[in-house]
């Protein structure tokens, strides 16, 4: 009974979930994405062909099968492609319609990923474990496993890749290039490492080094970026509180891991000339419309640099 009671709920969860994305997820919540992720988390696929969470959702509720075909996802019975290698593949380019989440394995990198599958992104994704990977997103997400710094396999990672969404600190500073990407968004906190003291700080030294890096790399990169600084991240529910982009804020306060998941994925639809960097922490500030939120922080970030 146990077993046909999380069925049951996951469900609903996910039919609701799916019919959101039909309205091109704008009425979404990033509240419901939180349970999403607890319910994804929770339950991995343990055979190889069995079919994932997900999948058994989708083809309990009525009309499944149709709806992963709306979706565009593959056939989770046909050959795993997610595991051939592609070193031959064409060297012809292809079209940069891929999110690459780098440190996807991550707690918040999985928030990043999830958010991105309900908004319906291409999504590819730098992983330590891809079976892991496969067993919790399915084929809806491609994972790669390999060293950044190599230039063969970033280059093979960034194929067809428009933006990059880095949720930790560390990746920037091993890579050499990023040719062909048009987009950067970085999750940083290094306002709040420098804001640290005592064992903190001692605690922090190395990732406080990698931010550091990561944000002057991307800002002599030449690529548009946009550098998130949050406050210090909590493991606390998304969506509940408000927001404050107050400068100077993100060395003292706080900021939901969710929330930040969230509008690191927001911040893709805003891609700058150039660049600009914002402050963000839980406030009390309500925001209904992000893309004007987005904008707004950018006019204010270019009249700064005038």
């Amino acid at each position: 009974m146990a077993g046909s009671t999380t069925t049951t709920i996951s469900s609903t969860l996910f039919l609701s979930l799916f019919s959101h994305s039909q309205a091109q997820c704008k009425a979404l919540q990033h509240p419901c994405f939180k349970s999403n992720i607890e319910k994804r988390a929770l339950i991995l696929c343990s055979a190889k062909k069995k079919l994932s969470f997900a999948d058994q959702i989708l083809d309990y509720i009525e009309g499944g099968p149709k709806l992963r075909k709306w979706y565009g996802a593959p056939d989770p019975f046909s050959k795993d492609e997610s595991t051939v290698e592609d070193d031959d593949q064409s060297e012809v380019e292809e079209v940069r319609d891929a999110v690459l989440v780098s440190d996807g394995d991550s707690e918040i990198g999985q928030m990043v990923i999830l958010s991105l599958i309900v908004k319906r992104t291409r999504v590819k994704a730098l992983v330590k474990d891809k079976q892991t990977a496969l067993e919790a997103f399915g084929t809806y997400v491609e994972s790669m496993v390999g060293d950044a710094s190599d230039k063969k396999f970033l280059k093979k990672a960034l194929r067809g890749v428009r933006t990059i969404i880095c949720p930790n600190e560390g990746f920037l500073s091993n890579v050499e290039g990023l040719k062909g990407v048009q987009h950067v968004v970085l999750l940083s906190q290094l306002s709040a490492y420098r804001g640290s003291g005592g064992i903190q700080a001692l605690m922090k030294s190395n990732a406080r080094k990698l931010a550091e890096q990561d944000e002057s790399l991307l800002m002599a990169s030449g690529i548009p970026y946009t550098i998130i600084r949050a406050g210090l991240l909590q493991s606390t529910p998304g969506g509940q509180q408000g927001f404050s982009f107050k400068e100077g804020s993100s060395a003292r306060e706080n900021l939901s891991k969710e929330d930040a998941a969230f509008i690191c994925v927001q911040a893709l639809d805003a891609v700058p000339q150039r660049g600009f960097i914002f402050e963000v922490v839980n406030g009390d500030e309500k925001i209904s419309d992000w893309q004007e939120c987005m904008a707004r922080l950018m006019e204010k970030a270019g009249q700064q640099l005038q």
